[in-house]
């Protein structure tokens, strides 16, 4: 469904060059259900204005259905945008005309795509139905709550009937119940309709609940954590006991948890770029000691990665061993050091002056 591989974006403003993505690489399947965090700076948003068709990369390759959207003309790109993808965004000012009622929202981008009336009305049931809000579809939006204008906003963000939905914070200014119910739609419609989405957000609790978790670091992908199912093809997060709060699946039946701790729920995996690299969590890197260098051998369990032992030390050697080697080199006299390891033994030729030479090995135990 998604595939990049080696993408590039680079922003120039005058003589400066901001490089926002370097080399990223992702892979997305159909109907899949994930999320992108990383700290502000890191291509996120750069990534979704890619994806979206708002923004071109630079270099590398970005596909879309089967879109290389790098080498799309602009008229073609236009029409990858209001066909291909939906579009739900953070504040509501963005989504929805507010003099418009909910069902005039959402009729409004298929006048835009030339279908019928009827046509219309029926896909806006539709979607009003499977976000809850048909009942209420003639309500101007300063009469919706905070959550219903969101779960608006994703009917609206369906309504040219996209294969990829981009959702940049949609709980980022609701409470945690509302955030909840965004997210169970969010599940439900992907479910639903075959819907590939793909989800920004700071919201530790909404990225725990997707089926994927993709970190991004300095412009690339470093880590992702992916749902771990116990036996039996349940979630790892499933409740196994009284007490614990219980959420609505996709189909409506109480059974999802989420877990506290999100190790518990996921697998943890660090990103092989397509030029052979790992980027290894900083906590990890800290939680080490590691900075500049670190010491990687094979085992029988696999790569073990650890501080670089001795570096100081070695380097501290190497000074000496230069500052010795300084005040040998003087007129008239020199030495040769050659050191074998395997018999342990040192030659040594003494010249001194010129004209005598005395040669005398011994052996070093």
């Amino acid at each position: 469904m998604i595939l990049c591989d080696g993408l590039v974006k680079i922003y120039k403003v005058q003589d400066l060059e901001m490089v926002a993505l370097g080399g990223l690489d992702l892979v997305v399947e159909r109907g899949e259900f994930m999320a992108i965090i990383g700290p502000s700076g890191s291509g996120k948003s750069t990534l979704m204005n890619i994806l979206g068709g708002l923004d071109r990369p630079s270099a590398g390759k970005a596909v879309v259905d089967g879109q290389d959207l790098l080498k799309l003309s602009t008229v073609a790109l236009t029409k990858y945008r209001r066909e291909k993808v939906g579009f739900v965004w953070q504040q509501p000012s963005r989504n929805l005309i507010p003099y418009l009622t909910v069902n005039e929202n959402v009729q409004l981008p298929m006048i835009v795509a030339g279908l019928g009336p009827k046509e219309r009305e029926d896909w806006a049931q539709q979607l009003l139905e499977a976000v809850g809000l048909w009942s209420r579809r003639h309500h101007a939006l300063a009469q919706l709550s905070g959550g219903e204008q969101q779960r608006t906003a994703i009917a609206v963000g369906l309504a040219n009937k996209p294969v990829l939905l981009l959702a940049d914070e949609p709980t980022g200014e609701v409470d945690t119940v509302t955030a909840q119910a965004i997210i169970d739609t969010l599940r439900t419609l992907s479910e639903e309709f075959g819907l590939t989405v793909v989800m920004v957000t700071h919201d530790v609790r909404a990225s725990n609940q997707v089926d994927r978790v993709v970190t991004i670091r300095d412009g690339r992908t470093s880590s992702e954590r992916v749902r771990r199912l116990q036996a039996g093809g349940e979630d790892a997060d499933a409740p196994s006991g009284e007490g614990e709060p219980l959420q609505d699946d996709a189909n409506g039946q109480a059974g999802r948890s989420i877990s506290a701790d999100p190790a518990a729920a996921f697998h943890e995996y660090v990103v092989l770029d397509s030029a052979g690299r790992l980027q290894v969590p900083r906590e990890f890197l800290e939680a080490l000691g590691i900075s500049d260098r670190a010491q990687i051998d094979l085992t029988d369990e696999g790569i073990l990665i650890r501080p670089a032992m001795g570096l100081s030390d070695t380097t501290a050697q190497a000074a000496r061993a230069a500052e010795a080697a300084e005040s040998w080199a003087r007129p008239g006299r020199s030495r040769d050091l050659r050191l074998q390891v395997a018999g342990a033994r040192r030659n040594l030729r003494r010249l001194l002056g010129r004209g005598d030479q005395a040669d005398q090995t011994k052996d070093i135990t």
